[in-house]
């Protein structure tokens, strides 16, 4: 049996031991790297930028403020030019005190008891319908500021305070809602809204007493009225609703004439 010579053993031992530090060097070196994303788009030369109409453009051809790119949390935006033919489905949240008073994107101040919202893209001034899904109430918005950035993938809008309330959803917090720009879509004619609407005057867990007030509603000319029967939690109700109205401002008539003897009135849209 022939034995290696001592010298020629260490020398091996030498070799592995430097391969194995210098692997390790290199998988540590990979492990501890660190993710950069690259820099947001330059708005001179960019596409956002070559489709930019007048409207978005300040004198020297630069982007408007509220229609530049920005970036929240690693995320960049790219708020849209027009709202027109506009529509989303998602969730709504709210937001008040805590912002009351302070500045939104466009530079107003915020008064939660407005009817406003804020939107990720949509140009500032976008005049909204939303509806909140759960309830079918319905209301006018205008946006002002930029948001929601806390669940993108599912938030699409956050509203006042008192559009929330409106919706009523300010108990809740959140409500799945169906957004409509007040624009060039259909339906759309001088700013109102055409569809089927209803006023909804009163929810209650005895179908007799919906059905004495539905007759009375007849009586006086809501000839469209109707009653609805929902479960929540577990519970029956029937629901008196009013109608039918054409269009959104005509329901909005209507409803200011009921609320007198039903405060708690809204419309619904359906």
């Amino acid at each position: 049996m022939i034995f290696p010579s001592p010298l020629r053993v260490r020398w091996k031992t030498g070799a592995i031991v430097f391969c194995v530090c210098c692997l390790g060097l290199l998988l540590s070196g990979c492990g501890s790297k660190k993710y950069v994303p690259s820099t947001p788009p330059t708005y001179k030369g960019s596409s956002h930028m070559a489709s930019a109409p007048p409207q978005a453009r300040t004198s020297s051809g630069k982007l408007k403020g509220t229609y530049k790119p920005y970036t929240i949390r690693g995320e960049t935006y790219h708020p849209m030019f027009s709202s027109d033919g506009y529509q989303e489905t998602g969730i709504a949240s709210w937001y008040g005190r805590q912002f009351h008073g302070k500045r939104t994107a466009n530079g107003e101040v915020y008064d939660m008891y407005k009817y406003t919202a804020a939107h990720r893209l949509l140009p500032m001034k976008t005049k909204l319908m939303v509806e909140n899904l759960e309830n079918g109430r319905t209301v006018q918005v205008m946006v002002n500021d930029r948001g929601p950035f806390v669940d993108t993938d599912k938030r699409i809008i956050d509203l006042s305070y008192a559009a929330a309330k409106s919706l009523g959803m300010d108990t809740t917090g959140l409500a799945r809602v169906r957004i409509h720009s007040l624009g060039k879509v259909k339906g759309i004619h001088n700013g109102d809204l055409s569809g089927t609407f209803y006023v909804q005057l009163g929810a209650f867990t005895q179908a007799s007493n919906a059905r004495t007030l539905a007759d009375k509603l007849k009586a006086l000319g809501y000839s469209g009225t109707r009653i609805e029967q929902a479960d929540v939690d577990g519970r029956t109700f029937w629901r008196v609703q009013a109608g039918v109205f054409s269009t959104y401002s005509r329901a909005q008539s209507g409803k200011a004439k009921l609320k007198a003897d039903h405060p708690g009135a809204f419309v619904v849209a359906r």
